[in-house]
Order: structure tokens, then sequence, then C-alpha cells
């Protein structure tokens, strides 16, 4: 993995990204304009109900980085306790968003249990853009799952994904 020539640490952006929003996508810029490179670690299970799987997570969220011009970014997937993929790779920083105060107690919360299984690791917390503040991955499955428009939530490739993953619920049948 590369370090960071700025500060010789390197970061992992951790997350579901199910899907990767405009909004993960403002924390991935804000990010590169202090590090020079970060690693985008997606998680391949999750207590929550995934929509995509590992891999089209992974591939959506490079396609998205080659749309928005991005290029500063690696991106992998990790099984494990974040602390523990982390300890693996080596790597004692990473970052989240947080959007609004029940991001905050959630993340405030998972810090406090990270630091307890590795006090070597430590979180960076940035906030996104105000136009971005209210997208979540949930939002926006809701969102596809109704047929709305996304066009200004996710990217073209994301976008795309999603429609063609609802198009069943839009035409009498399920999306399970």
């Amino acid at each position: 993995m590369e370090s960071n020539e700025r500060n010789g640490m390197r970061i992992i952006y951790p997350g579901t990204f199910d899907p990767v929003t405009f909004g993960h996508i403002d924390i991935i810029r804000r990010a590169l304009n202090i590090f020079d490179h970060i690693e985008i670690a997606v998680v391949t299970r999750s207590s929550k109900k995934l929509c995509f799987p590992v891999e089209e997570r992974v591939n959506l969220i490079r396609m998205s980085m080659l749309e928005t011009g991005i290029d500063r970014v690696n991106v992998t997937s990790f099984d494990s306790l974040l602390v523990d993929y982390m300890k693996k790779t080596d790597c004692m920083t990473f970052i989240r968003g947080l959007r609004a105060n029940s991001d905050f107690e959630y993340e405030f919360q998972m810090q406090l249990v990270n630091r307890r299984l590795a006090p070597e690791i430590t979180g960076l917390y940035l906030m996104p853009s105000e136009e971005n503040m209210y997208l979540s991955s949930t939002i926006i499955r809701e969102i596809a799952r109704f047929g709305g428009d996304l066009s200004t939530v996710v990217t073209v490739c994301v976008r795309e994904a999603l429609e063609k993953r609802f198009a069943t619920s839009f035409e009498g049948g399920s999306d399970e």
C-alpha cells in the first residue's frame, strides 16, 4: 500500500457502500484534500440487509471513481472487525462521515469499542457538504425502490445498477 507523502500515514475509509452515494464521494474528496491516497475498504458482511453483493459494491465504487475523476484511491474488501483488518494491513487511522446527531452517537459508540479492542487505532470524522448531509444508502435504495430520480444523488453507473436491481418491482415482481 502507498503511504501518505504529506504525513507518512495510511488512511482507510471503511463502510458497506450499499450503494456508494455522492455523500460518500464528498467525504472521499474532502479526505483527499488532507491525504494523498485513500483505501476504500468495503465490508463483506453486515447486520444491515445488503442490496448488492460485495463484488458489485467494489466495482460500483471503482466505476464511480472513474466517472468522478478521482484517481488516488484503492478499493478493497474485508470480512472481519475493522480493527482486525486495520492491524492486518498495518493501518492505524480510518475516516468516517458524520451527517447528523444520530451518526455522531453511533460513531462515538463504535470509536469507544474500537479503542477498547485496539487503542492504537483512531478515527477521523468528516462532515459532507450541506447538499449531501441528508444522503444515506438506505434513502437512496428507497428512492430506487419506488422509481424516483437518482440523477442528483449517485453516479450514472450506480443509478443504472439500482434501476436494474429494482426493475422487477416496477413490473409487479419482487425486489427481494
